[in-house]
């Protein structure tokens, strides 16, 4: 589901929750190791990242859907080191809250993605994400979708997760249901009128979804040097991401000036490890614990999540102002 691997690969997130673009001049191309600073370099190198080239993806960033070769040798991914840490309460978030984005790839504008956070139901928190290209990456991809994660409303697991999606006229539905107790996740899936299909996969310390795993993160104790390890459903396969804090950093977006905390990691997938994706986000340091931005990567290159707009309850909205360039 090609809106969702925006989610996947940026998030990721928050990967594995596609590809997207409008004018070059409003949405240069990012390398994938950037970070929003342009005085800062990117993680593990030694000169800053240069905004003008194109992105840098050594990764195996193909078609993550995609079975292994019958050929690739099988490797055993590493396991967490730790489950993860006890969250912070009260909640960041409460049903109401509406987050947009902008999604840029291939250097430029390509559509709009929102995050809301629904009423309880049966137990659970939903929290429903659209995605939907515009009319000019349409000529690229074409893509509208929506996901739905069902939390506990207390740690933030997710018990089931649905992707309905129509990319390029053809649609693509996905349900997902966790077992908490033997660690599970069955996946039941069906591409236009092909016959259903189905997975089954399990999980390590924590299992998540690329939908509800940016909730679970913005509650997590952010503080520099914080190792961040579980396993995230995205794409029709499961992911083990591994990341860590890295600094605490200045962010300034068309939104506003926010002080956020960086992290950055790896997704890597469990059935076949030699495929990765690198992912960077940005979390405000406040109580609302915002996500501002996320960069990752997908079939089609580097891909960006932007926050434009906030909507909560009892405060005042927040839009992003102007088409300026992002200071990245």
């Amino acid at each position: 589901m090609n809106a969702m691997r925006n989610l996947v690969a940026a998030c990721l997130a928050f990967s594995a929750l596609s590809a997207i673009p409008g004018q070059a001049q409003e949405a240069r191309p990012l390398p994938l190791k950037s970070v929003l600073s342009p005085s800062t370099k990117a993680p593990g190198t030694d000169t800053a990242a240069d905004p003008a080239k194109p992105a840098e993806s050594p990764e195996n960033t193909g078609d993550a859907s995609a079975a292994a070769a019958p050929a690739e040798p099988v490797v055993a991914v590493k396991p967490c080191d730790q489950a993860l840490p006890t969250l912070r309460s009260p909640l960041a978030f409460k049903p109401g809250e509406l987050l947009e984005f902008d999604m840029d790839a291939m250097g430029a504008k390509a559509g709009k993605l929102t995050m809301r956070v629904q009423r309880p139901a049966n137990g659970s928190l939903p929290v429903l994400v659209e995605a939907q290209t515009n009319t000019l990456f349409s000529k690229v991809r074409r893509v509208r979708g929506s996901a739905t994660s069902y939390l506990h409303p207390k740690t933030l697991r997710p018990s089931k997760y649905t992707e309905e999606a129509v990319e390029n006229e053809q649609r693509r539905k996905v349900n997902v249901d966790f077992g908490a107790q033997d660690k599970s996740v069955k996946v039941d899936y069906q591409i236009g009128d092909r016959p259903k299909g189905q997975f089954n996969y399990a999980f390590d310390k924590d299992g998540l979804d690329v939908a509800g795993a940016i909730y679970l993160i913005r509650q997590l104790p952010l503080k520099k040097d914080l190792p961040v390890c579980f396993d995230v459903y995205g794409i029709r396969r499961m992911w083990r991401m591994t990341a860590t804090v890295v600094e605490r950093e200045h962010v300034s977006l068309p939104l506003g000036e926010f002080d956020a905390w960086h992290l950055a990691g790896t997704a890597v997938r469990l059935d076949r490890p030699s495929q990765t994706r690198d992912v960077h986000v940005w979390i405000t340091d406040d109580d609302r614990r915002l996500p501002l931005a996320a960069v990752g990567a997908i079939d089609l290159g580097a891909v960006r999540l932007t926050l434009s707009g906030v909507k909560r309850p009892g405060e005042k909205p927040m839009e992003a102002q102007g088409k300026e360039d992002l200071k990245w």
